[in-house]
């Protein structure tokens, strides 16, 4: 099954891969991976550790090479450009460009320790030229409100709980406006009664109409937010459907077994 229901939505953040594949060594991380992401969804992707879950979303913007196939938004090719029938890779100017309408949430936050909550986030945009220095600094205070962190503007991250410095991570992805915000387990660093602070800041943002593509252990939190959920093991995509098919009603076995041992 292909989640190709893309062309019924006007909104921007379509996802094509097609056909990648990712080797480190002898380790085959991806196979033959396809999939159609619709713009303004929720895809929540699942599977035992080393699937190639996170792998994956790292090749969504070039973070990691694919070998083989390719990966396109809005049918714009990630990492490449092409000139009649060849790929050429970007200039890391050309990349950085591109990752504009990218965002990425870690799951270890990577916010700069020596600046502040507000420099992290105005960093990019000012890089970028995106804004002048006054519209950058009212964004960041308008994304930290909205992450309920505006109180927390002038600290810096070592004075953070891990939940406050995931919210800053994820406003600091907001800040260029990106079409796609990808997020690799960004509850995994957290200690559990944080959790939850994260995951609601990610609903919100769930009903702004941004494609979000999430890596996640939390299963609960996949059938609450995602419009549809991948499963993944050994490198490939074993199972992919509606929310409540895969979770209630999956087809195929090795789904069915994972799922018995998290839910």
């Amino acid at each position: 099954m292909s989640l190709n229901l893309a062309t019924t939505n006007t909104q921007s953040g379509q996802i094509k891969i097609s056909h990648v594949f990712k080797k480190y060594g002898a380790h085959q991380a991806l196979e033959d991976i396809s999939l159609e992401i619709p713009a303004g969804s929720v895809t929540v992707i699942i599977g035992p550790s080393g699937s190639g879950k996170s792998t994956l979303l790292r090749t969504m913007n070039h973070l990691e090479k694919v070998d083989g196939g390719f990966i396109q938004i809005d049918g714009e090719f990630i990492g490449y450009k092409n000139k009649g029938d060849k790929l050429y890779e970007l200039s890391e100017k050309e990349l950085l460009k591109q990752r504009e309408s990218v965002g990425y949430v870690f799951q270890n936050f990577n916010l700069f320790p020596h600046l502040s909550v507000l420099q992290n986030i105005i960093e990019a945009p000012l890089a970028h030229k995106k804004f002048n220095r006054q519209q950058a600094i009212a964004k960041a205070n308008q994304l930290l409100m909205m992450v309920g962190l505006r109180e927390k503007a002038e600290a810096f991250p070592k004075q953070l709980s891990g939940g406050q410095q995931q919210r800053v991570a994820i406003a600091r992805a907001l800040a260029l406006d990106p079409k796609v915000i990808l997020f690799d387990e960004p509850t995994s660093a957290l200690d559990p009664e944080l959790v939850g602070e994260v995951l609601n800041v990610i609903k919100n943002l769930a009903k702004l109409g941004k494609t979000l593509v999430i890596v996640t252990h939390e299963i609960a939190f996949a059938r609450e937010v995602a419009d549809y959920i991948v499963f993944m093991d050994q490198g490939k995509i074993i199972e992919q459907g509606y929310t409540e098919q895969v979770l209630e009603h999956p087809r195929e076995e090795r789904t069915r077994n994972f799922l018995s041992r998290v839910l």
